[in-house]
């Protein structure tokens, strides 16, 4: 399996929840399902399954967490020489040539991406087309409703 890109702050989420998961919300479940069978007949107890339903699903978002964790390839910007060039993990401000808004992204991995936080997705056309540009430069975007022209005003790595 090929290495997933990850910033700092996404990978100390996940050690985060990881932890949550294990230590919190397993022995919780292991709980309810022996309260549950406490109960009697199993074949007809909501609680039993509903307690059964959350243990899988807790099961298996650990093993999807160790998963990433295990595949993922951790990037710190400041540690790269990269000279002020946008890359991954990067914090780009940019400007849109046409409305004069200004917007700042973070390009992060897949699961960081959160578009009301400013963190957009390393495989997004936004990120894609601001990848490898520097601050000054004019990076054009296929968007879904047309293209669209952003400079780029500041990167930092933070």
């Amino acid at each position: 399996m090929s290495k997933v890109p990850l910033t700092l702050r996404g990978a100390e989420l996940l050690r985060e929840e990881l932890k949550r998961l294990k230590s919190i919300d397993r022995p919780s479940v292991v709980a309810a399902i022996a309260e549950a069978r406490s109960h009697g007949d199993l074949s007809e107890n909501a609680e039993y399954d509903a307690a059964k339903e959350r243990q899988g699903f807790i099961e298996g978002r650990i093993q999807d967490v160790e998963g990433k964790l295990g595949n993922a390839q951790i990037i710190d910007p400041k540690s790269l020489d990269v000279d002020g060039r946008v890359v991954f993990a990067a914090t780009v401000e940019l400007e849109d040539m046409d409305s004069g808004d200004t917007v700042t992204y973070q390009i992060v991995g897949d699961d960081e991406a959160d578009i009301k936080q400013g963190r957009i997705s390393i495989n997004s056309p936004v990120a894609r087309a601001l990848i490898g540009k520097y601050g000054g430069d004019v990076a054009e975007v296929q968007t879904p409703g047309g293209k669209r022209e952003y400079e780029i005003l500041d990167v930092r790595y933070e």
